[in-house]
């Protein structure tokens, strides 16, 4: 029997965290927040398809999401409902090739149940960005496109915030119990949330930091996540933000980790370099090249620390990235 959200957000006891906690006191609120900016968007965007009154929601909503991307997992999961919101990187451009098809073609394809059958690569946050930042001029007027793409939007983050609140959030909170066929036991819980935490600092790793960064004889500072709406260090932020307070609902007891975190995150913040551009010129790129090697370090500390702390080994798949 599902337990009612004001019965499970109780379950929370500030002296003994372990993954109940991370369920009611991060993930929970984090998807609410994310459903709740996605829907503001679409309001606005019902009320004009003005870039300048669109863009502080879309930012809301970006900042939402950075609040919960890093759990790609559960309802997210399901009919690739997290790559609907965030389809990045995009090496080949695919989104924008079928962004503008459906920008120049039949506007049937905008009603929400078709547009909902459309490639993932040309819905979400990052579809939504070309919309509202274009490189150039639109060869179409892009209001019909903003509209059905915020609706979609919103459906899509409050499809997975309803499925967390009816369903998972209780398939997580009665693991080991009998019944429970996803998780049979306690620990299994733990150990993916802590895939989570690992996997997602290596996504800031590799992606956010390791594509701009490219080479040393050839940076690639266009190649930034959310280059156009001005993003790419602010989602480092953020990002590492929500990675602290997971550990931190997980478990309190982790000093080194917290240290670790909270030295990648002063780097970040005075970093002063919000497109990260800096990339291309020696002296502001190895400030980068620093960041990185924080974020590499506090992989290894999680691994060290908290693993051992959650009873879960470093030797599985978080280890390997899968």
């Amino acid at each position: 029997m599902l337990k009612p959200l004001a019965v499970l957000l109780c379950l929370a006891t500030p002296a003994l965290a372990d993954f109940p906690e991370a369920v009611t006191q991060h993930i929970l609120p984090g998807y609410a927040r994310f459903a709740q900016a996605s829907q503001n968007l679409a309001d606005a965007a019902t009320r004009s398809c003005d870039v300048a009154d669109l863009r502080p929601a879309y930012q809301a909503a970006f900042d939402a999401w950075m609040g919960v991307q890093h759990l790609r997992f559960g309802p997210v999961e399901q009919g690739g409902l997290g790559l609907a919101i965030a389809y990045w990187p995009d090496p080949k451009g695919s989104g924008s090739r079928a962004q503008m098809a459906l920008l120049t073609g039949d506007a049937a394809q905008l009603d929400p149940a078709m547009f909902a059958k459309q490639s993932i690569a040309a819905r979400g946050l990052f579809a939504l960005e070309r919309l509202l930042y274009p490189a150039g001029n639109l060869p179409a007027d892009p209001c019909p496109l903003t509209r059905a793409t915020t609706t979609d939007l919103a459906r899509v983050a409050g499809e997975v915030n309803d499925a967390w609140v009816t369903a998972y959030a209780d398939t997580m909170l009665t693991a080991g119990e009998a019944g429970n066929t996803t998780y049979l036991t306690r620990p299994e819980a733990r150990q993916v949330l802590f895939t989570q935490l690992v996997t997602s600092l290596e996504f800031t790793d590799d992606s956010r930091l390791g594509r701009p960064l490219g080479s040393f004889t050839t940076p690639r500072p266009e190649r930034a996540e959310a280059l156009a709406s001005g993003r790419p260090l602010r989602n480092i932020i953020l990002s590492l933000q929500a990675q602290k307070a997971l550990a931190l609902a997980l478990t309190p007891d982790a000093p080194q980790t917290i240290a670790a975190f909270d030295h990648a995150l002063g780097l970040a913040e005075t970093l002063d370099d919000p497109e990260l551009a800096g990339v291309a010129m020696p002296e502001s790129r190895l400030k980068v090249e620093i960041l990185q090697q924080a974020i590499e370090a506090l992989r290894i500390v999680v691994l060290s620390e908290l693993g051992p702390e959650l009873d879960v080994g470093i030797g599985f798949n978080a280890a390997d990235g899968d």
